[in-house]
Order: structure tokens, then C-alpha cells, then sequence
């Protein structure tokens, strides 16, 4: 009766475990089909914001998506494999006015999109538009890591690293593919995470800007980790992504940070803040602003207070984040000489309405 007993407890103990086994096997099944379709889900919203471009701007631009490369990836999963070593291949947005004199140069910006993982939408249709008023040509990287690519670009991410040279890549293409603008007036302009990239481009490349506009950037990786959730800190220790957390590889959180690398500033820059903000919270830009008068740097900066829209505060139309934009536009004249000013209210009416 007793080994009776034992040999049922086994048969349950057993059946627990080749249970526990299919339910973890299950929930990984799910999770797994959960980002496939996140990805699929990306790519479609990417698909329907590419219509939207052309609907929303192309009275005033032409526009282009051009297939480009970079720098191979940070991380070959294997080197000596079929393919390793090559370059990236990403796309580029490319803004160009309507009714410009292509025997004239024109100034170029290159605008890199914000977020860990996102992409260049139609988010920004008024800053593109205001941009094609003043003749701007534009080119706007979908660098390594974008989302609406799939989850083999997504993954291909190096946050603060070689993203940097995707965007300065992108600035490349436009001056070797189209002679109507000018190498001496090349801007960079960027919020949030572009912020940092803009940082970071005229930090390693000083000689291929001529200024840059970096508003409510990233600006301290090792900060930001400490005051953001779990989840975030996720993203980073990924084994496909940073791979560690910052205790556990401070140097290179810090490497990848700006506010670290103020030394390096050689190139005219204005920086803003907004002290309600929900995202990056102002204590990395305050971090930033310090270490760049530490370093004794020249460069503009305001620290707004608690406008509304936190951390979008100078992309909303209201219109004090208009004004705001006026200011950064002002900023950028001095260096870039468009052929065309917004330096009032009213011609940001035009360009958002003018067909």
C-alpha cells in the first residue's frame, strides 16, 4: 500500500512538472507571437504614415525615401558567417522645397528622430513644413534600431553609438548625390533621443556641422536609469541592445552620454529644457549645461519652465511652442542663411498653410 502511495505521488510530482514545462513553453509561445505582432503592427503603421507624408506635405516639398548604409553592426552574432562585416542598410527621408533654383545652393538639415525605439512620422508635419517655407533641404535618417523595419532591424539598435553614424551618413548622401546644397550649411537638429544624436554628431564630427539645435536631450544615460522604471532599464540590458546595466557597466553608459562628453564641443549650439517634463527629466539637460560651462564652451541655452506640453513643449502648436520655434529658427539663420526667414507668428501660419 505504502509504495502503492509512493508511486502515485511520483506520477502527480511528474505530471506537475511536464505541466509547469508546457506552461512556461506556452507562455513563452505567447510572448514570442506577441512581438511578432507587435513588429507586423509597426510595419503596417509605417506603411499608412508614408501615404500620409505625401498627403500632408507634398504641396510644398517633393519627397523621397532613399536606401542608404552605415557602419556594419556593433555586434556580429557570428563574424567569420556569410555576409558579416557588411554595412547597414537603412532608408532616409529626404525633404526637398518646391520652386528652388537648382542652379543655387541651399542650406541642408538633417533631423534625426527621437525615442529608444521609433521612427520619423508624420509627427513632425509642421516642423517639415515650416523647414520647406525657409528652403530648407532635409534629410531625416530611419537609423539602426527604428521601428517599422521588422524585428531584425529593431534589434540591430546601438543606442549612442553607432546610430550617430547612420544619421552623419545620411548627411553624407545628400552632399554626394545632390549638388544644389551647400557643404558649408549643414545643420543638425534633434529632440529627446535625435537630441543626443545631434549632440553626439557635431561632438565626433565637429567639422561637419556648422550648428546644432539639440532640444530636451538625452543627456545622461546613467542618471536616466536611475529614475526611470524597470522596463526602460530592460531595454538597455538586452542582450541585443547594451547588453549590461549601468552598475554593471557604468563606462559605458557614460560614454554614450553627452553630458560626459561636453570636452568635445566645438560647434555653435543652443540648447533647450522644459522643467516639466515627463520624459527626460530636466536634471540631465541641467547635467549637460553644467558640464558644458565647466568645460568653458560657448553655447546658447534656456531652461523653460513648466510649458505646457512637458516634454513636446516647443513641437506643439499652441502658441507659445510656436514662439519657441521661432527662436530655434533665428538660432539656425545665423549660420545657415536660408533664403527664406520665419521670424514671425504669421509665417508660421504661412508655411502651414500655404499650397
Amino acid at each position: 500500500m505504502k509504495l502503492t502511495l509512493k508511486i502515485f505521488l511520483i506520477l502527480i510530482f511528474i505530471s506537475s512538472c511536464f505541466y509547469a514545462q508546457s506552461l512556461e513553453e506556452i507562455k513563452k509561445q505567447i510572448s514570442g507571437n506577441n512581438v511578432s505582432l507587435q513588429h507586423r503592427l509597426d510595419r503596417l503603421e509605417k506603411l499608412v504614415d508614408d501615404v500620409l507624408w505625401f498627403q500632408r506635405v507634398s504641396d510644398i516639398a517633393f519627397i523621397d525615401k532613399i536606401f542608404m548604409t552605415g557602419p556594419p553592426l556593433a555586434k556580429e552574432k557570428n563574424p567569420t558567417g556569410q555576409g558579416a562585416g557588411n554595412p547597414v542598410k537603412f532608408w532616409s527621408y529626404v525633404f526637398i522645397p518646391k520652386g528652388i533654383d537648382y542652379n543655387n545652393k541651399y542650406p541642408l538639415i538633417v533631423l534625426p528622430h527621437g525615442g529608444v525605439h521609433a521612427d520619423f512620422t508624420t509627427y513632425y508635419t509642421h516642423i517639415i513644413r515650416e523647414l520647406m517655407y525657409q528652403q530648407y533641404i532635409v534629410v531625416a535618417a530611419e537609423y539602426r534600431g527604428s521601428t517599422g523595419y521588422g524585428e531584425g532591424f529593431y534589434k540591430r539598435i546601438d543606442y549612442g553609438g553607432l546610430e550617430n553614424e547612420d544619421v552623419n551618413a545620411s548627411r553624407q548622401y545628400i552632399l554626394d548625390n545632390y549638388d544644389f546644397v551647400d557643404p558649408n550649411r549643414v545643420g543638425i537638429v534633434g529632440w529627446s533621443h535625435g537630441g543626443q544624436i545631434a549632440l553626439f554628431n557635431i561632438f565626433d564630427h565637429p567639422e561637419n556641422y556648422k550648428c546644432a539645435f539639440a532640444g530636451v536631450p538625452v543627456s545622461d544615460l546613467i542618471a536616466r536609469m536611475g529614475y526611470k522604471d524597470d522596463s526602460y532599464r530592460d531595454l538597455f540590458s538586452a542582450d541585443y541592445h547594451l547588453g549590461k546595466t549601468a552598475d554593471q557597466n557604468v563606462e559605458e553608459y557614460r560614454k554614450r552620454s553627452a553630458a560626459w562628453n561636453a570636452h568635445k564641443l566645438q560647434t555653435p549650439l543652443l540648447v533647450h529644457t522644459n522643467t516639466n517634463d515627463e520624459d527626460v527629466n530636466v536634471l540631465e539637460v541641467e547635467h549637460l549645461i553644467k558640464s558644458l560651462k565647466a568645460e568653458g564652451k560657448k553655447f546658447e541655452y534656456e531652461i523653460f519652465k513648466d510649458i505646457p506640453g512637458g516634454h513636446s513643449f516647443d513641437r506643439m502648436d499652441h502658441k507659445v511652442g510656436r514662439e519657441i520655434r521661432i527662436k530655434i529658427y533665428k538660432f539656425l539663420d545665423k549660420y545657415l542663411n536660408p533664403p527664406k526667414k520665419i521670424t514671425t507668428l504669421k509665417d508660421i501660419e504661412k508655411a502651414a498653410y500655404r499650397n
